[in-house]
């Protein structure tokens, strides 16, 4: 068993972090922030629960987008790889620009620049206008997203900040559920004459709403030290993740052209540069994009480790679900988003429950999870081989019900061991990284087990190409299984 570590000052000193630098006379220290209450922390979650639904909130609306705007396979992959892209890019540097600028007002800046960026998606006049808003709006969500963690981490402590990172983990995973289940239920009800458009424009009021709460119960925050921006890492990390995530996504609708090929190539050898630019800025005594020495407290590597398999199963089975119902089964999108329900519930349940349980078995709710989790896919897996012309969203509820309650003891607690040893003046950092890991990782699996399925259902059929994805996702249970059992058990 790992020994218990009560508190950031056990840490060993190989643990430890780096001493920061002094700083010059005469420069500003943050006070400490005031506590966040339940409102503030509702108008934060808000801000948290917008992003997140836009993920997969396109899945369900893509079939009438194609027929709306005439975009084609590949500029509809484009839609949902500009948002994931370009929020997983920016996620790092705008935590350390909250942590410079203060967290609040990023905050404030992001929600206005979603509602914004989400009337343009409403308002697109072309499919190609529609890729760029998406950009944006995933821009804005990456301004958002990470002052939300960092908020939480630096206005409260103990018991307060254990809860509140539990629920900010419920309301990831509920969010990306939700998002496919409003998204069916609101091109089919065509408000207004809007269609899919309406999916865009709901985001409009919401992120205006969580805008004008923020000014009142949101306390502002900063690092206690301005760190700056660190030019060569961010463009060392943006470089390495579009020439993963990119072609990853546009590869298989082209047909792997030369500039996949290359741009997969890349990637090993521009991580290999931003690693050892990040580490020599560390070592002379500067503040890099992402410091290294974060990665030496258990709990954030190891988190980590296990944030990685398990979004991109999860972004993978969102993405993989929505064309199987609507292309496979031929269902509508409202059927499509009602097939999720069951999984929602399950998730949401085990979220309620996951604090209590955290308090009670540590760490090893999320071991429990993993199984629970392994269990549902296999169900499906075996629903979906056992006779696929009888395949039914009727028949998916037990397996989808089971593998989410699975979900949301893995989800829940996540958050909440990674940030609970990461010290407070890093607060914005951590998160930057956490969250650019969950998005990078959800990304990843629509490409990955995404083009799996799309290109295998037509040679082994809808079924059996179902069957190896979900296989693939219950691998990565396992995974998730075996690290969960390094962590510290008990749980800060």
């Amino acid at each position: 068993m790992t020994p218990r570590l009560t508190s950031p000052q056990t840490l060993p000193p190989r643990l430890a972090e780096p001493p920061a630098p002094i700083p010059p006379a005469g420069a500003r220290r943050a006070p400490a922030a005031p506590g966040l209450g339940a409102a503030g922390l509702a108008t934060v979650l808000l801000g948290a629960f917008l992003p997140m639904l836009d993920f997969s909130i396109v899945n369900v609306a893509l079939p009438t987008i194609d027929q709306d705007l005439v975009a084609g396979p590949a500029v509809l992959e484009l839609v949902v790889a500009g948002y994931g892209i370009a929020f997983a890019v920016l996620l790092v540097l705008c935590g350390r620009l909250g942590d410079a600028f203060g967290r609040r007002r990023l905050f404030l800046v992001g929600a206005v620049s979603f509602a914004v960026t989400s009337l343009a998606c409403g308002i697109a006049p072309t499919a190609w206008t529609l890729v760029a808003a998406r950009a944006a709006q995933g821009a804005s969500a990456a301004l958002v997203l990470p002052q939300v963690l960092a908020t939480i981490t630096a206005t409260t402590t103990g018991h307060r900040r254990a809860r509140a990172l539990s629920v900010y983990g419920a309301v990831g995973g509920i969010a990306v559920v939700i998002g496919q289940v409003a998204g069916g239920m609101m091109v089919s009800a065509d408000l207004f004459g809007t269609g899919w458009r309406a999916i865009f424009l709901l985001n409009v009021p919401l992120a205006l709403l969580a805008a004008v709460l923020a000014v009142r119960s949101v306390p502002e925050s900063h690092a206690p030290r301005s760190a700056g921006v660190d030019l060569p890492g961010t463009v060392l990390l943006s470089a390495a993740l579009l020439s993963l995530l990119l072609p990853l996504m546009e590869g298989r609708s082209t047909g792997w052209p030369l500039w996949s090929v290359m741009s997969l190539t890349a990637f090993p050898l521009l991580t290999a540069a931003f690693l050892l630019v990040e580490l020599r800025a560390e070592r002379a005594g500067r503040v890099p994009l992402l410091p290294l020495s974060l990665l030496r407290i258990p709990e954030m590597r190891r988190g980590l480790g296990i944030a990685v398999p398990f979004y991109m199963g999860f972004g993978g089975f969102m993405f993989v679900v929505a064309v199987m119902l609507q292309q496979g089964l031929h269902v509508g999108p409202v059927a499509a988003g009602w097939a999720l329900v069951p999984m929602a519930v399950g998730y949401f349940t085990a979220s309620l429950a996951g604090p209590r349980l955290v308090g009670l078995f540590g760490s090893r709710v999320i071991t429990i999870g993993a199984v629970i989790q392994a269990a549902g896919l296999s169900l499906l897996i075996a629903t979906a081989l056992a006779d696929w012309s009888h395949f039914s969203t009727l028949r998916m509820l037990p397996g989808a019900a089971l593998a989410g309650v699975g979900q949301g003891f893995v989800s829940t607690p996540l958050f909440r061991v990674v940030l609970s040893r990461v010290p407070v003046d890093r607060a914005g950092v951590g998160s930057g990284v956490l969250a650019t890991t969950q998005q990078s990782s959800l990304a990843l699996g629509v490409a990955t087990l995404g083009t799996t399925f799309l290109a295998l259902s037509p040679s082994l059929g809808m079924g059996r190409a179902l069957a190896l994805v979900l296989a693939l996702q219950a691998g990565g249970s396992l995974v998730v299984l075996w690290l969960s059992t390094r962590l510290p058990r008990t749980v800060g």
